[in-house]
């Protein structure tokens, strides 16, 4: 991986918004993030757990990442969350990412489907390794996103 921006400081979840019958809301999505750039915001991030990543389609998760990247249109830096437990899913949407321009990608520790619970943990070897084949597959910088309550620990001195 060739690193060609080395990022610092905070980047802003942005909210995603639904419609009242659930369906995405782009207007509304693409007028957040105006304020959110307007306001003064250096940075974004997309498709976080707490901005709904998980409720989306992978449908949905395409034309929100695509309208949103086109819409910013480089005025920031946007991190594209990729998350996704499936071998063959989540580099395909690091890959997306990385074509739509996303600036970086952000990715838990997803080693076992969500259902597993808490219990079933990835050792070291194989977050590093997780990792290793996530950076070799694309040319932008990866965020590790540290969820403690995956059950999947990060210490301090493995990161480092």
């Amino acid at each position: 991986m060739t690193m060609t921006a080395r990022y610092q400081g905070v980047f802003p979840v942005v909210p995603t918004t639904f419609k009242d019958a659930g369906e995405l809301d782009l207007p509304s999505q693409l007028r957040c993030i105006d304020f959110m750039v307007d306001a003064g915001f250096t940075r974004l991030c997309i498709l976080a757990n707490i901005s709904a990543q998980f409720l989306l389609s992978d449908a949905e998760r395409e034309v929100l990442t695509a309208a949103i990247l086109k819409h910013v249109a480089g005025r920031v830096p946007v991190i594209v969350t990729t998350t996704h437990f499936g071998t063959q899913v989540c580099p395909e949407r690091r890959r997306r990412a990385q074509d739509m321009g996303a600036a970086m990608v952000m990715v838990m520790v997803m080693v076992k489907p969500p259902y597993h619970g808490a219990t079933l943990r990835a050792s070291e070897e194989k977050i590093y390794e997780f990792y290793a084949a996530l950076s070799d597959a694309i040319d932008i910088p990866i965020m590790i996103h540290d969820a403690p309550m995956s059950g999947t620990p990060l210490p301090v001195p493995f990161l480092a």
